[in-house]
């Protein structure tokens, strides 16, 4: 199915945020994590979906501010991961913070087109990812949060290691509800004829 007969209200008001895909987070990486590859495969699948509806497309690249040992200005592991390239015609939008909407033009973007739902791909689950999407509820969007398009890393408690699939399931489980639908790419993309 192409963008041209595409239902026009199947995804009424909704644009595509794509958090964080960068280069650190994949094997070789300063700060790796687990099954981002597997993961960005899953967000440019979704990717490919928006691009064929002509449905927007935002990009979020964190830069750090400070010598945090990942996402440094100017690296290549800051760039942009290259399974989810943006094309010339879709905006990037740089932030500093765990939430993609904290000083960053991002809700003057989305307001100016008119977006009133987000479908949230991206990394890390744990951090940028969860406080964006509570953080887009809390701005009044509705959220479709893709699960398998997501990755986290291990975490540490109390001298305790925590595993990345625990951590994984738990961010997305805390989210569902209040603050999105978490579903699968597959599914969305079939749901909204998108494949």
């Amino acid at each position: 199915m192409t963008a041209t007969n595409l239902p026009a209200t199947s995804l009424p008001n909704t644009a595509l945020l794509l958090i964080d895909i960068q280069n650190d987070y994949f094997p070789g990486g300063a700060m790796e994590l687990h099954q981002s590859e597997q993961a960005a495969a899953k967000a440019a699948s979704v990717l490919r979906g928006f691009r064929r509806a002509g449905l927007p497309v935002i990009h979020v690249q964190h830069e750090m501010v400070g010598d945090r040992g990942f996402f440094l200005p100017g690296t290549e592991g800051q760039k942009i991961h290259a399974s989810v390239t943006p094309e010339a015609d879709e905006t990037v939008v740089v932030k500093n913070y765990p939430s993609s909407f904290l000083r960053t033009e991002l809700d003057q973007l989305l307001e100016k087109q008119g977006v009133k739902h987000l479908v949230i791909v991206g990394m890390m689950t744990h951090m940028c990812v969860n406080t964006t999407v509570r953080a887009a509820a809390e701005h009044g969007y509705g959220v479709t949060l893709i699960g398998d398009a997501t990755a986290t890393r291990d975490l540490i408690l109390d001298g305790e290691s925590v595993p990345a699939e625990h951590v994984q399931k738990a961010m997305l489980a805390s989210v569902i509800g209040f603050f999105a639908e978490v579903t699968t790419a597959d599914s969305f993309l079939q749901q909204h004829n998108l494949i």
